[in-house]
């Protein structure tokens, strides 16, 4: 029975499918482990599995990689893995050559894909209601290929021969107002949507009838420079909404979080610092519900492990390596690192913000943590910070 055959029978008895792929190379020259960085706190292919799995209409997600940490993510996301040889996981490979494996491989086992959602992970912000949208319009028999797009009403030019500018999409001696014109529509590269016979047949995602589907032109980000990448990390700080923290234990820094990150220093070095006794409720709730706590501190002085005994929390402090003793601590308290929630202020707290599910940071953080966090605090430190992550923890 040939392959067309064997595809034909299995749709007539279980119907048409959608399946959304994402094809996530390890390698990347410009952004090292670029499907791995976070925005917003999640890995970029993290976020794609997330986009696909939150739009109706499709039925599976599937990630196409080479790279084990890739497949481990994607696969604790709750997409399929379809590992892809090495002749087309190089810088030259394609995504169309990714695409056409992964249908080959999904149908050898016996799953026949009618529609493709083809999703690119270095498109941090792709909107869920507008993939849907596409897909509906590709099974309705409406459209053959939607490809997601925002209009535009920018003067676009060109340089010709001679080096001089010259207008493509408009009239440079006549400058109608904004009102006055048609948009263009520019492709975001973020989603495309297509029917899987008309991609083996043509090779490509553009056949047939082609319509666009309308994102909002902020979602337009595509990563693939690190100045893209800490854009896209400042607008995750904006647009991510996470009102509930859904995790099993929490983790924070001391001076920055528990303080407002100052210490009155009298003569003979002792240090006094501030703290909110509003903080001090949250962590008796955070108690009372039976969710481990713990402060990780790089501090030495007593009045984190003062403080910390009088909250009835563990502490440790005199910590160099954060990352390690936290993954320590999580697995002598059989915690999942995604199940941890990590509360800190300052670029030594990267590296254990970077391992947990849900980095966190308060609202005076440095720069670069709030664009690594999964959720910055409305509240600065000593202010009631670490209250308000104990109230969205226990909100989930």
């Amino acid at each position: 029975m040939t392959r067309t055959m064997a595809r034909e029978r299995i749709m007539a008895e279980h119907g048409p499918r959608t399946v959304a792929v994402i094809p996530a190379r390890g390698g990347s020259k410009q952004v090292p482990r670029k499907n791995v960085q976070r925005v917003g706190g999640v890995p970029l292919v993290e976020r794609a599995v997330r986009a696909a799995s939150s739009a109706d209409g499709i039925d599976l997600v599937v990630v196409s990689t080479d790279d084990g940490e890739i497949a481990a993510i994607a696969e604790a996301a709750g997409a399929r893995v379809v590992r892809r040889p090495a002749e087309i996981a190089g810088d030259t490979a394609t995504s169309e050559s990714a695409i056409l494996h992964a249908l080959d491989a999904l149908e050898d086992d016996g799953t026949p894909v009618d529609v493709v959602a083809f999703l690119q992970a270095t498109s941090p912000f792709i909107p869920s209601d507008a993939l849907a949208a596409a897909v509906a319009e590709v099974r309705a028999d409406r459209a053959d290929s939607v490809f997601a797009a925002h209009e535009t009403y920018g003067f676009l030019w060109r340089d010709d021969e001679q080096g001089a500018a010259v207008a493509v999409n408009h009239d440079a001696a006549h400058r109608p107002r904004r009102q006055d014109r048609e948009p263009h529509l520019l492709e975001t590269g973020a989603f495309y949507v297509f029917r899987a016979d008309g991609f083996r047949e043509s090779r490509h995602r553009f056949f047939g009838r082609i319509r666009a589907a309308r994102v909002p032109e902020w979602t337009a980000i595509e990563i693939d420079d690190a100045d893209q990448l800490r854009i896209a990390r400042a607008l995750a700080a904006l647009h991510d909404s996470a009102p509930s923290i859904p995790v099993r234990a929490v983790v924070t820094d001391f001076d920055g979080v528990h303080t407002d990150n100052t210490a009155i220093v009298d003569a003979d070095g002792g240090e006094r610092v501030r703290v909110s006794r509003e903080d001090g409720m949250g962590v008796s709730l955070l108690r009372r519900a039976g969710i481990p706590m713990l402060i990780l501190s790089t501090e030495v002085n007593p009045v984190v492990r003062a403080r910390a005994d009088k909250l009835r929390v563990p502490v440790l402090h005199g910590i160099d390596d954060k990352e390690s003793a936290l993954r320590s601590w999580a697995e002598q308290n059989a915690v999942a690192l995604a199940d941890i929630a990590y509360l800190g202020n300052d670029v030594n707290d990267l590296p254990a913000m970077r391992i947990v599910g849900w980095p966190v940071a308060v609202a005076d953080a440095h720069p670069l943590v709030r664009e690594e966090a999964r959720v910055v605090l409305t509240r600065r430190g000593g202010d009631g910070a670490v209250r308000e992550l104990v109230e969205r923890v226990l909100s989930s």
